[in-house]
């Protein structure tokens, strides 16, 4: 016979009554769990009694679990939001691992009211016990389907920065990072962004050993082990994307020598054939900027000169020879070089950090002929940057507020971050011997606000691809600043200001392409 609302209400107040003498009413608690079998209306009041007289009743604890995980499973929404509200009161002891997977599988939902109180119990479990909570999320993540695992990842990349330290403590810390390794043994590219945003907040990571160990985690990610595929944008956008994850952690103590020693070796001689992950992605740009970031970092090399070499092979290319002159000492009619600004700023610093371990590098390692050639390059370069440092000067001289946030001068703005870095470095490798002592902000990193326009020498950033003006003057104007010299067109990066692939969250959703699978279950690679 099914149980009705009279016979809920009935063992209730015997139960309530009961007080001291809960156990003996054992009856009276089936009728509670029976009630998941009724109607809608006993089904709520079964949602509301079975938890509130829970622990009374050890014996009767699987069945009641059980009763109210098929509430959970209700057709009826306002059923499912009720049971699911009440889960955490069945987070006692041993069940507390147990709930936490049954509150994990439950976050597939796709009702937003239900989702967000499945995530309320579930931080409210977390604070009871962080632990044992972790266990039920991790086992889904390791076991539980797709959906689940997505999101359980989701919900620890969210949440845990939330919690207090006294419910984050240092052995629950530490066993986040021992699962999140286990987890990262077969990830896909989006886990794996979200998965090092979980162990990069832990505290227990934030020394010199941590983040050493948080860089080590990224390494094996990287498969640096393994000569690059150009041709593969998957292999790619794993090291762009490992790459910037490991950024963060450099430092003076945490070196960045394995990936540049791995960009200097494999991308750099790979450059032209790279394929880029993403159809407006500047691939060789993006490349050029992430061994940039990552040189003052780098440790000692194995074959620094080697490096050096491919380095200042790469930074030949960038760096046109000036235009044969006919007869009269005008320009052939042959069409001018382009200036790569922002793949020279980036190679050119990269080579500026790493000439410093090796300072007699362009005097002894250099032969003769090439070091002239090299010369005659800088030289025609430093030219072509004159004409547009003045020109940009011009261009901004008097502008403030306002009339800098234009799209016109966010161009030029940067333009003439990006060129003044190459004058300062280039001016250094003409000193004789060369010098590595002058300081630079790579053109699309932060500075200061009052540096933006800076009055004497600002620093640099990017312009737009053809974003340089062709003023006319003669070759001889170095002697003579007054005449007009033909400088080269100029190039800069057709993303200007807006180098943010890396910071957009990494890997990017729906392109059916991801890290291979690494353990023995494959999860059909999605970013």
């Amino acid at each position: 016979m099914a149980v009705t609302i009279e016979d809920l209400y009935r063992s209730y107040g015997i139960l309530a009554d009961a007080k001291d003498n809960l156990s003996q009413h054992k009856d009276a608690y089936q009728v509670i769990v029976d009630g998941v079998k009724g109607g809608p209306k006993e089904k709520r009041l079964a949602a509301q009694f079975i938890p509130k007289f829970f622990s009374s009743f050890p014996e009767l604890a699987d069945a009641a679990i059980n009763a109210q995980l098929d509430l959970c499973e209700d057709e009826d929404v306002s059923i499912r939001r009720q049971a699911i509200k009440e889960l955490p009161h069945f987070a006692t002891g041993d069940n507390i691992p147990r709930v936490a997977d049954i509150l994990t599988q439950l976050l597939q939902t796709d009702d937003t009211a239900e989702f967000n109180q499945v995530n309320a119990a579930l931080i409210s479990i977390f604070k009871m016990d962080a632990r044992g909570t972790l266990g039920g999320l991790f086992s889904q993540i390791l076991q539980g389907e797709d959906i689940v695992r997505e999101r359980a990842i989701k919900f620890l990349s969210t949440k845990l920065k939330t919690l207090p330290e006294d419910v984050m403590t240092k052995e629950v810390e530490e066993y986040v990072f021992a699962e999140t390794k286990k987890v990262m043994e077969d990830v896909t590219g989006e886990e794996f962004v979200l998965l090092m945003r979980v162990v990069s907040g832990l505290r227990v990571l934030q020394t010199v050993n941590g983040r050493q160990q948080l860089v080590e985690l990224v390494v094996e990610q990287a498969f640096l082990e393994q000569a690059l595929n150009p041709a593969d944008p998957d292999t790619v956008d794993r090291l762009l994307q490992c790459t910037r994850q490991a950024l963060p952690l450099f430092s003076k103590n945490v070196h960045s020598t394995r990936f540049v020693t791995y960009f200097c070796e494999h991308v750099l001689p790979n450059l032209s054939a790279l394929t880029s992950p993403v159809a407006e992605l500047d691939i060789q740009l993006e490349v050029l900027k992430l061994l940039a970031e990552m040189s003052p970092f780098c440790g000692d090399m194995e074959k620094l000169e080697a490096n050096l070499n491919m380095l200042f092979t790469k930074l030949l290319e960038f760096m046109p020879l000036p235009p044969e002159e006919v007869e009269n000492g005008e320009n052939s009619a042959s069409e001018e070089p382009k200036l790569q600004f922002s793949y020279v700023e980036c190679l050119l610093y990269s080579f500026h950090q790493l000439g410093k371990k090796l300072p007699d590098f362009l005097l002894d390692k250099v032969d003769a002929e090439r070091l002239k050639d090299f010369k005659i390059r800088l030289q025609y370069f430093a030219r072509g940057l004159q004409v547009y440092i003045r020109q940009l000067r011009v261009a901004l001289q008097g502008k403030t507020g306002d009339a800098l946030k234009t799209e016109e001068n966010k161009i030029k703005v940067v333009a003439l971050k990006i060129t003044n870095n190459i004058n300062v470095l280039i001016k250094d490798l003409f000193h004789n011997p060369p010098s590595y002592k002058s300081t630079v902000t790579l053109s699309w990193k932060p500075v200061q606000k009052a540096e933006a326009v800076a009055p004497k020498r600002p620093s640099t950033e990017e312009m737009g691809s053809g974003g340089s003006t062709k003023k006319q003057i003669s070759p001889q104007s170095r002697r003579d600043a007054r005449q007009i010299y033909n400088p080269p067109s100029g190039k800069y990066s057709a993303s200007i200001g807006n180098f943010n692939y890396e910071q957009r969250g990494g890997f990017r959703g729906g392109r059916g392409r991801g890290f291979g699978g690494r353990g023995n279950r494959s999860r059909g690679r999605i970013y």
